[in-house]
Protein backbone atom coordinates (compact mmCIF):
# COMPACT_ATOMS: atom_id res chain seq x y z
CA UNK A 1 0.00 0.00 0.00
CA UNK A 2 1.37 3.15 -1.18
CA UNK A 3 0.14 6.16 1.22
CA UNK A 4 0.90 9.65 0.86
CA UNK A 5 -0.18 12.26 4.21
CA UNK A 6 -0.89 15.60 2.65
CA UNK A 7 -1.44 18.62 5.34
CA UNK A 8 -3.35 21.46 4.55
CA UNK A 9 -3.51 24.42 6.90
CA UNK A 10 -6.48 27.14 7.96
CA UNK A 11 -5.40 29.29 4.81
CA UNK A 12 -6.14 26.26 2.85
CA UNK A 13 -9.44 25.08 4.15
CA UNK A 14 -10.64 28.83 5.13
CA UNK A 15 -13.67 28.69 3.10
CA UNK A 16 -15.62 26.96 0.66
CA UNK A 17 -14.38 27.90 -2.49
CA UNK A 18 -10.71 26.51 -1.13
CA UNK A 19 -11.68 23.66 0.47
CA UNK A 20 -13.27 22.47 -2.61
CA UNK A 21 -9.91 23.43 -4.63
CA UNK A 22 -7.98 21.32 -1.79
CA UNK A 23 -10.45 18.51 -2.89
CA UNK A 24 -9.57 18.32 -6.17
CA UNK A 25 -5.89 18.26 -5.33
CA UNK A 26 -6.27 15.36 -3.02
CA UNK A 27 -8.49 13.12 -5.84
CA UNK A 28 -5.82 14.13 -8.35
CA UNK A 29 -3.29 12.57 -6.29
CA UNK A 30 -5.55 9.51 -5.10
CA UNK A 31 -6.04 8.88 -8.78
CA UNK A 32 -2.26 8.33 -8.85
CA UNK A 33 -2.70 5.45 -7.16
CA UNK A 34 -1.79 6.33 -4.14
CA UNK A 35 -4.24 5.84 -0.78
CA UNK A 36 -4.56 9.15 0.88
CA UNK A 37 -4.62 10.77 4.75
CA UNK A 38 -5.53 14.48 4.44
CA UNK A 39 -4.95 16.22 8.35
CA UNK A 40 -6.85 19.63 8.00
CA UNK A 41 -6.36 22.26 10.10
CA UNK A 42 -9.23 25.05 11.37
CA UNK A 43 -11.07 27.27 8.61
CA UNK A 44 -8.83 30.32 8.57
CA UNK A 45 -9.06 32.09 11.93
CA UNK A 46 -11.44 29.60 13.50
CA UNK A 47 -9.02 28.55 16.24
CA UNK A 48 -8.39 31.95 17.35
CA UNK A 49 -12.20 33.36 16.97
CA UNK A 50 -12.91 30.44 19.42
CA UNK A 51 -10.79 30.98 21.82
CA UNK A 52 -11.55 34.79 22.01
CA UNK A 53 -15.05 33.97 22.92
CA UNK A 54 -13.26 31.78 25.89
CA UNK A 55 -11.39 34.89 26.80
CA UNK A 56 -14.52 37.43 26.62
CA UNK A 57 -16.34 35.04 29.48
CA UNK A 58 -13.18 34.42 31.75
CA UNK A 59 -9.58 35.55 31.31
CA UNK A 60 -8.01 32.35 32.25
CA UNK A 61 -10.48 29.71 31.44
CA UNK A 62 -9.78 26.19 32.62
CA UNK A 63 -7.53 24.62 29.64
CA UNK A 64 -9.76 20.98 29.43
CA UNK A 65 -12.93 23.11 28.50
CA UNK A 66 -10.97 25.11 26.17
CA UNK A 67 -9.79 22.12 24.21
CA UNK A 68 -13.35 21.05 24.25
CA UNK A 69 -13.93 24.59 22.47
CA UNK A 70 -11.25 24.59 20.32
CA UNK A 71 -11.15 20.62 18.92
CA UNK A 72 -14.31 22.04 17.44
CA UNK A 73 -12.86 23.69 14.69
CA UNK A 74 -11.26 20.86 13.09
CA UNK A 75 -13.74 18.71 13.22
CA UNK A 76 -16.04 21.46 10.99
CA UNK A 77 -13.51 21.49 8.44
CA UNK A 78 -12.69 17.35 8.25
CA UNK A 79 -16.25 16.74 7.93
CA UNK A 80 -16.26 19.54 5.08
CA UNK A 81 -13.44 18.23 3.11
CA UNK A 82 -14.79 14.65 3.04
CA UNK A 83 -18.14 15.85 1.76
CA UNK A 84 -15.76 17.93 -0.98
CA UNK A 85 -14.10 14.72 -2.00
CA UNK A 86 -17.07 12.57 -1.92
CA UNK A 87 -18.28 15.11 -4.58
CA UNK A 88 -15.58 14.06 -6.81
CA UNK A 89 -16.69 10.75 -7.05
CA UNK A 90 -14.41 9.86 -4.30
CA UNK A 91 -15.23 7.73 -0.94
CA UNK A 92 -13.92 9.69 1.83
CA UNK A 93 -14.63 9.69 5.58
CA UNK A 94 -13.71 12.32 8.27
CA UNK A 95 -12.18 10.94 12.24
CA UNK A 96 -11.37 12.84 14.90
CA UNK A 97 -7.70 12.61 16.13
CA UNK A 98 -9.53 10.24 18.97
CA UNK A 99 -11.30 8.03 16.39
CA UNK A 100 -7.62 8.00 14.45
CA UNK A 101 -5.67 5.94 17.57
CA UNK A 102 -3.88 9.60 18.55
CA UNK A 103 -2.91 9.21 21.87
CA UNK A 104 -1.56 11.97 23.89
CA UNK A 105 -0.04 12.99 27.28
CA UNK A 106 -3.14 14.49 29.78
CA UNK A 107 -1.63 18.14 29.84
CA UNK A 108 -4.43 20.45 28.66
CA UNK A 109 -3.72 22.91 25.90
CA UNK A 110 -0.02 21.76 25.07
CA UNK A 111 -0.16 17.52 24.99
CA UNK A 112 2.11 15.35 23.29
CA UNK A 113 1.90 12.68 20.79
CA UNK A 114 2.80 9.77 22.76
CA UNK A 115 1.48 7.25 20.54
CA UNK A 116 -0.81 6.35 17.81
CA UNK A 117 -2.63 3.14 17.36
CA UNK A 118 -4.06 3.76 13.56
CA UNK A 119 -6.23 0.83 12.96
CA UNK A 120 -9.23 2.46 11.73
CA UNK A 121 -7.61 4.45 9.25
CA UNK A 122 -5.69 1.64 8.25
CA UNK A 123 -9.03 -0.06 7.97
CA UNK A 124 -10.56 2.46 6.10
CA UNK A 125 -7.58 2.99 3.09
CA UNK A 126 -7.97 -0.55 2.72
CA UNK A 127 -11.21 -0.09 1.58
CA UNK A 128 -10.49 2.43 -0.77
CA UNK A 129 -11.43 5.62 1.24
CA UNK A 130 -9.57 8.80 1.32
CA UNK A 131 -9.35 9.56 5.29
CA UNK A 132 -9.38 13.18 6.47
CA UNK A 133 -8.27 13.68 9.75
CA UNK A 134 -8.56 16.50 11.95
CA UNK A 135 -5.40 17.94 13.46
CA UNK A 136 -4.05 19.33 16.48
CA UNK A 137 -6.15 16.64 18.66
CA UNK A 138 -6.19 13.76 20.15
CA UNK A 139 -6.99 12.02 23.44
CA UNK A 140 -5.67 10.92 26.78
CA UNK A 141 -5.42 7.51 28.21
CA UNK A 142 -8.27 8.96 30.92
CA UNK A 143 -10.58 9.24 27.48
CA UNK A 144 -10.09 13.28 27.69
CA UNK A 145 -9.83 15.75 24.86
CA UNK A 146 -6.89 17.05 24.44
CA UNK A 147 -5.14 19.40 21.84
CA UNK A 148 -1.41 19.90 20.66
CA UNK A 149 -0.20 23.55 21.01
CA UNK A 150 -0.31 26.03 17.82
CA UNK A 151 0.49 24.23 14.96
CA UNK A 152 -0.10 21.00 16.07
CA UNK A 153 -1.98 19.88 12.94
CA UNK A 154 1.45 19.42 11.63
CA UNK A 155 2.87 17.18 14.26
CA UNK A 156 -0.73 14.97 13.67
CA UNK A 157 0.29 14.42 10.06
CA UNK A 158 4.07 13.76 10.87
CA UNK A 159 2.71 11.15 13.15
CA UNK A 160 0.38 9.51 11.30
CA UNK A 161 2.86 9.65 8.23
CA UNK A 162 5.14 7.43 11.17
CA UNK A 163 3.11 4.82 12.05
CA UNK A 164 1.49 4.42 8.60
CA UNK A 165 5.03 4.02 6.87
CA UNK A 166 3.94 6.52 4.37
CA UNK A 167 6.44 7.22 1.36
CA UNK A 168 5.99 10.72 2.43
CA UNK A 169 4.47 13.68 4.49
CA UNK A 170 3.39 17.04 2.35
CA UNK A 171 2.57 20.30 4.11
CA UNK A 172 0.62 22.84 2.06
CA UNK A 173 0.23 26.28 3.13
CA UNK A 174 -0.06 29.68 1.25
CA UNK A 175 4.07 29.74 1.41
CA UNK A 176 5.69 27.04 -1.05
CA UNK A 177 9.17 26.53 0.80
CA UNK A 178 11.03 27.21 3.26
CA UNK A 179 13.34 30.39 3.18
CA UNK A 180 16.13 32.31 5.05
CA UNK A 181 13.87 34.70 6.43
CA UNK A 182 10.14 35.68 6.33
CA UNK A 183 9.25 36.54 3.12
CA UNK A 184 6.96 38.79 3.76
CA UNK A 185 9.36 40.61 5.96
CA UNK A 186 12.21 40.09 4.18
CA UNK A 187 11.18 40.77 0.21
CA UNK A 188 14.80 39.20 -0.73
CA UNK A 189 14.39 36.34 1.43
CA UNK A 190 15.95 33.52 -0.16
CA UNK A 191 14.25 29.97 -0.73
CA UNK A 192 16.25 26.95 1.25
CA UNK A 193 15.76 23.91 -1.64
CA UNK A 194 17.12 21.24 1.05
CA UNK A 195 17.12 22.19 5.38
CA UNK A 196 17.96 19.18 7.81
CA UNK A 197 15.70 18.40 11.04
CA UNK A 198 17.98 20.50 13.18
CA UNK A 199 18.48 23.56 10.93
CA UNK A 200 14.34 23.59 11.02
CA UNK A 201 14.22 22.94 14.54
CA UNK A 202 15.77 26.06 15.10
CA UNK A 203 14.22 27.96 12.73
CA UNK A 204 10.52 26.65 14.09
CA UNK A 205 11.46 26.92 17.50
CA UNK A 206 12.76 30.55 16.92
CA UNK A 207 9.00 31.85 14.88
CA UNK A 208 9.46 30.77 11.70
CA UNK A 209 5.85 29.66 10.56
CA UNK A 210 6.06 26.99 7.94
CA UNK A 211 6.33 24.11 10.22
CA UNK A 212 5.70 23.37 14.16
CA UNK A 213 9.19 22.57 16.19
CA UNK A 214 7.77 19.22 17.51
CA UNK A 215 6.86 17.92 13.35
CA UNK A 216 10.16 18.33 13.10
CA UNK A 217 11.37 16.29 16.48
CA UNK A 218 8.62 13.97 15.00
CA UNK A 219 9.56 13.62 11.83
CA UNK A 220 13.81 13.51 12.73
CA UNK A 221 13.03 10.36 15.40
CA UNK A 222 11.20 8.87 12.64
CA UNK A 223 13.57 9.78 10.03
CA UNK A 224 10.16 10.93 8.00
CA UNK A 225 11.18 13.52 4.97
CA UNK A 226 8.78 16.25 4.68
CA UNK A 227 8.00 18.12 1.73
CA UNK A 228 6.51 21.59 2.03
CA UNK A 229 4.23 22.56 -0.94
CA UNK A 230 2.28 25.82 -2.06
CA UNK A 231 -1.74 25.15 -2.00
CA UNK A 232 -2.33 26.81 -4.98
CA UNK A 233 0.77 27.21 -6.89
CA UNK A 234 1.66 23.56 -7.61
CA UNK A 235 4.44 24.41 -9.95
CA UNK A 236 6.09 26.61 -7.20
CA UNK A 237 9.52 25.14 -5.69
CA UNK A 238 9.39 23.68 -2.28
CA UNK A 239 11.22 22.51 0.58
CA UNK A 240 12.62 19.23 1.39
CA UNK A 241 13.49 18.42 5.26
CA UNK A 242 15.56 15.83 5.85
CA UNK A 243 18.77 14.39 7.81
CA UNK A 244 21.22 15.13 4.94
CA UNK A 245 23.30 18.31 5.82
CA UNK A 246 23.64 20.58 2.50
CA UNK A 247 26.69 19.79 0.64
CA UNK A 248 28.54 22.41 1.26
CA UNK A 249 27.77 23.46 4.82
CA UNK A 250 26.49 26.77 5.60
CA UNK A 251 27.48 28.72 8.34
CA UNK A 252 23.74 30.62 8.15
CA UNK A 253 20.48 28.90 8.14
CA UNK A 254 18.06 32.23 8.48
CA UNK A 255 16.67 34.52 10.24
CA UNK A 256 13.65 34.03 12.59
CA UNK A 257 10.89 36.28 14.66
CA UNK A 258 8.55 35.79 17.10
CA UNK A 259 6.16 38.27 18.32
CA UNK A 260 3.70 38.08 21.30
CA UNK A 261 6.60 37.36 23.74
CA UNK A 262 6.73 38.33 27.15
CA UNK A 263 9.32 38.54 29.63
CA UNK A 264 10.50 37.84 33.42
CA UNK A 265 13.38 39.69 35.09
CA UNK A 266 14.95 38.72 38.51
CA UNK A 267 17.87 40.54 40.00
CA UNK A 268 20.00 38.72 42.10
CA UNK A 269 19.94 35.43 43.42
CA UNK A 270 16.11 35.15 43.47
CA UNK A 271 16.01 34.13 39.88
CA UNK A 272 16.35 30.20 40.81
CA UNK A 273 13.96 30.38 43.41
CA UNK A 274 11.45 32.36 41.00
CA UNK A 275 11.87 29.89 38.26
CA UNK A 276 11.35 27.10 40.13
CA UNK A 277 8.30 28.16 41.47
CA UNK A 278 7.40 29.01 37.66
CA UNK A 279 8.65 25.03 37.16
CA UNK A 280 6.52 24.21 40.09
CA UNK A 281 3.34 25.56 37.70
CA UNK A 282 4.28 23.80 34.91
CA UNK A 283 5.24 27.33 33.28
CA UNK A 284 8.46 26.46 31.76
CA UNK A 285 9.89 29.83 29.53
CA UNK A 286 11.28 28.99 26.32
CA UNK A 287 14.70 30.54 27.26
CA UNK A 288 16.61 32.33 29.73
CA UNK A 289 19.27 35.25 29.24
CA UNK A 290 20.97 37.85 30.42
CA UNK A 291 19.53 41.40 30.34
CA UNK A 292 21.28 44.51 29.28
CA UNK A 293 20.97 45.40 32.94
CA UNK A 294 23.58 42.38 34.47
CA UNK A 295 20.23 40.50 35.40
CA UNK A 296 18.62 37.41 34.28
CA UNK A 297 15.49 37.44 32.10
CA UNK A 298 12.57 34.40 31.33
CA UNK A 299 11.38 34.72 27.72
CA UNK A 300 7.98 33.00 27.81
CA UNK A 301 5.83 32.97 24.58
CA UNK A 302 2.76 34.76 25.23
CA UNK A 303 0.53 33.54 21.90
CA UNK A 304 0.75 29.48 23.04
CA UNK A 305 0.18 29.93 26.88
CA UNK A 306 -3.93 31.58 27.26
CA UNK A 307 -3.92 33.45 30.91
CA UNK A 308 -0.08 33.56 30.90
CA UNK A 309 0.00 37.36 32.04
CA UNK A 310 -2.42 37.23 34.35
CA UNK A 311 -0.91 33.48 35.89
CA UNK A 312 2.50 35.31 36.00
CA UNK A 313 1.21 38.47 37.73
CA UNK A 314 -0.82 36.52 40.10
CA UNK A 315 2.34 34.14 41.49
CA UNK A 316 4.73 36.98 41.22
CA UNK A 317 2.94 39.14 43.10
CA UNK A 318 5.05 40.76 46.20
CA UNK A 319 8.46 39.26 44.45
CA UNK A 320 10.66 41.42 43.25
CA UNK A 321 10.03 41.14 39.67
CA UNK A 322 9.71 43.08 36.59
CA UNK A 323 6.97 41.62 33.89
CA UNK A 324 7.83 43.16 30.44
CA UNK A 325 4.78 42.90 27.67
CA UNK A 326 5.04 43.87 24.00
CA UNK A 327 8.17 42.32 23.42
CA UNK A 328 9.74 40.17 20.69
CA UNK A 329 12.07 37.87 19.66
CA UNK A 330 14.58 37.89 16.86
CA UNK A 331 16.92 34.57 15.70
CA UNK A 332 20.14 34.64 13.45
CA UNK A 333 20.01 30.50 13.38
CA UNK A 334 23.74 29.18 12.50
CA UNK A 335 27.10 28.19 13.90
CA UNK A 336 27.12 32.37 14.95
CA UNK A 337 28.92 31.19 18.47
CA UNK A 338 32.28 29.50 16.25
CA UNK A 339 32.86 32.01 13.48
CA UNK A 340 34.22 35.29 14.07
CA UNK A 341 33.67 36.95 10.73
CA UNK A 342 29.55 36.07 11.57
CA UNK A 343 30.02 37.95 15.21
CA UNK A 344 32.03 40.58 12.90
CA UNK A 345 29.05 40.72 10.56
CA UNK A 346 26.42 41.38 12.72
CA UNK A 347 28.03 43.69 15.38
CA UNK A 348 27.34 46.94 13.26
CA UNK A 349 23.44 45.59 13.52
CA UNK A 350 23.28 44.82 17.05
CA UNK A 351 25.25 49.01 18.00
CA UNK A 352 22.69 50.54 16.17
CA UNK A 353 19.28 48.70 18.21
CA UNK A 354 18.21 50.81 21.07
CA UNK A 355 16.31 49.10 23.43
CA UNK A 356 17.49 45.33 23.26
CA UNK A 357 16.31 43.99 26.63
CA UNK A 358 18.16 40.62 26.95
CA UNK A 359 20.67 38.14 24.79
CA UNK A 360 21.67 34.66 24.38
CA UNK A 361 24.41 33.57 22.27
CA UNK A 362 24.17 29.41 21.73
CA UNK A 363 26.31 27.24 19.38
CA UNK A 364 23.08 27.39 16.98
CA UNK A 365 21.77 30.64 17.33
CA UNK A 366 21.96 34.74 18.21
CA UNK A 367 18.46 35.60 19.73
CA UNK A 368 17.86 39.13 21.21
CA UNK A 369 14.70 40.15 22.79
CA UNK A 370 13.92 43.26 21.78
CA UNK A 371 10.51 45.56 21.25
CA UNK A 372 7.35 44.30 19.37
CA UNK A 373 7.30 47.30 17.61
CA UNK A 374 11.32 47.14 15.81
CA UNK A 375 10.97 43.30 15.38
CA UNK A 376 10.19 43.24 11.55
CA UNK A 377 12.94 46.20 10.65
CA UNK A 378 15.62 44.16 12.69
CA UNK A 379 15.10 41.46 11.15
CA UNK A 380 15.52 42.44 7.73
CA UNK A 381 18.81 44.12 8.97
CA UNK A 382 20.30 40.99 10.72
CA UNK A 383 19.64 39.45 7.13
CA UNK A 384 21.11 41.94 4.87
CA UNK A 385 24.29 41.99 7.20
CA UNK A 386 24.32 37.98 7.74
CA UNK A 387 23.04 36.94 4.61
CA UNK A 388 22.26 40.13 2.33
CA UNK A 389 21.91 39.83 -1.31
CA UNK A 390 24.55 37.25 -1.78
CA UNK A 391 23.46 33.46 -2.50
CA UNK A 392 23.08 31.27 0.89
CA UNK A 393 26.56 29.61 -0.11
CA UNK A 394 28.62 32.70 -0.13
CA UNK A 395 27.49 34.30 3.29
CA UNK A 396 29.33 36.90 4.91
CA UNK A 397 32.56 35.79 4.24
Amino acid sequence: MKVIVQKFGGSSVADLDRIERVAKQVVATKQKGYEVVVVVSAMGKTTDELKQKALEIDENPPTRELDMLLSVGERISTALMAIAIQKHGVPAISLTGSQCGIMTSASHSHARIIDIRPFRVLDELEKGHVVVVAGFQGTSYKREITTIGRGGSDTTAVALAAALNAERCEIYSDIAAVHTADPKVVLDAKRLAEVTYDEMLELSRHGAKVLNADAIAFAKNSKIAIYTRATFDPAAAGTVIRANPPDPPRAITGVASKKEVLAVSVHGDAIKQALELLASCKLLPDFVCSTTSNGVMAVFSKASNVGLLATLKNLLAGWDAKIETDLATVTAIGDIAVHEDLRECALPVLQKITGIKGMILTPSALTLVVPEAQVDEITRNLHKALIGPRTVDDQCQ
